[in-house]
């Protein structure tokens, strides 16, 4: 026996049900925290840190990092 269920909710009630937090606020703030450093008013080792402490990547992640950075004209963390 098959059974098929769709569910249509938007990520905000999907979030809800499942009884997730919502993260909307840090997650502004780490954007803001992340364009500030792009146009060159926090440094990039700040950033540099905050990302190895808050999600554990890797070399491979931080390689990611960097193009990001490389690729909005900012200069990334030696």
């Amino acid at each position: 026996m098959k059974i098929n269920l769709e569910v249509d909710c938007t990520p905000e009630e999907a979030r809800r049900v499942m009884g997730l937090p919502d993260l909307t606020p840090l997650h502004d703030r780490y954007l803001a925290m992340l364009m500030d450093t792009m146009d060159g008013s926090v440094r990039p080792e700040l950033i540099e840190t905050m990302v190895k402490s808050w999600a554990p990547m890797g070399e491979a992640g931080m390689q990611m990092w960097r193009r990001l950075f490389e690729a909005r004209g900012a200069k990334p963390p030696e």
